[in-house]
């Protein structure tokens, strides 16, 4: 279980769902609900534990959990929590869909989930997609975006990404120059070029690409990407660069960019810290802490208030 050490939720020692099931039931019985109650049996379990309880709620109550909870809670704080009962493929993928779904297309979510998902995960939410709405992911990708942008998001969904971790050093100087030759060097930019080297490359080819770029263009390769691309193709292909220096450092920035200046953007705050909390949320603070000077503890203290907030910290953890 080594993954578990990077979330700031473990599995519950003495865990047993029955007990679960009751402490949620008196939580939502009679006059009011206690949100206290709810908050310290979802938070302190794990995923798996929670589809446990889900199970258990169902035999032994002939109701579906969330549709309980969905009656007795509102706004973000429901969303919070339900998120937490709800299978991480599927979470992934019900938040793909809304970002399509209506008139606007939240492309911030498409690029945070396509970019930081690794190849397997990719492959179940494709698949998961298919059977819940019976249409490829794909096939809503291409109907909701264009150009450019529409092709970066179909190459990483097809999740063809090189998984093994050999580095190519002669390879890495051509792409590094093909790359400049694309962008830099000349009137007007080869995206494609970017493509097939952002979306194919093993992450640690890339790392030493990224290295011989900057020699030879004397910048970092996401300078560039910023002088040469705009709108949601620069937003794509700088998240997957950022995603293959460090996801944790990524998923900091989204944070941080969702709770600066005025308003939140609850809907990327929410989705952040539902789907890393059990992945990798220490690490995301710490790198938090070093990108920002402040804690997230101490940034969503600040900026959320009430039970979702005691909600968000939980998932937080410490304050460090």
């Amino acid at each position: 279980m080594a993954l578990a050490t990077k979330g700031t939720i473990k599995p519950y020692a003495n865990f047993n769902a029955a007990d679960d099931v009751q402490k949620l039931r008196k939580a939502m019985k009679g006059a009011g609900t206690d949100e206290d109650a709810i908050i310290e049996v979802i938070t302190t379990r794990t995923l798996s534990q929670r589809q446990e309880i889900k199970t258990a709620y169902k035999t032994t109550v002939g109701k579906d959990l969330e549709d309980d909870l969905k009656s007795e809670l509102t706004g973000n704080f429901e969303r919070v929590i339900v998120g937490l009962l709800t299978p991480s493929t599927l979470y992934d993928v019900e938040e793909l869909k809304k970002a399509m779904k209506g008139a606007g297309t939240d492309e911030g979510c498409l690029i945070e989930i396509l970019a930081s998902r690794t190849q397997e995960e990719i492959k179940r939410i494709n698949a998961t997609y298919k059977i819940k709405y019976g249409k490829s992911l794909e096939d809503d990708i291409c109907s909701d975006t264009s150009f450019m942008f529409q092709r970066v998001l179909v190459s990483l969904a097809a999740a063809g990404r090189d998984q093994g971790n050999n580095v190519d050093d002669a390879l890495a100087k051509q792409d590094a120059n093909d790359l400049y030759e694309a962008g830099e060097k000349k009137w007007g930019t080869d995206e494609v070029k970017f493509l097939t080297v952002l979306c194919t490359r093993n992450r640690n080819h890339l790392l030493k690409v990224f290295d011989e770029y900057k020699k030879i263009s004397k910048k970092d390769i996401e300078a560039s990407i910023k002088s040469e691309m705009s709108g949601h193709l620069e937003d794509a292909l700088l998240a997957i660069v950022k995603c293959i220096r460090s996801k944790p450092g990524y998923f900091a920035e989204r944070l941080y960019k969702s709770m600066k200046g005025l308003g939140t953007d609850d809907k990327t705050l929410i989705r952040v810290m539902v789907s890393r909390c059990e992945i990798d949320m220490l690490e995301i603070r710490s790198e938090f802490k070093k990108m920002y000077g402040k804690s997230l503890h101490s940034f969503i203290k600040g900026d959320c208030s009430g039970d979702y907030r005691k909600l968000l910290l939980k998932l937080c953890g410490g304050e460090d």
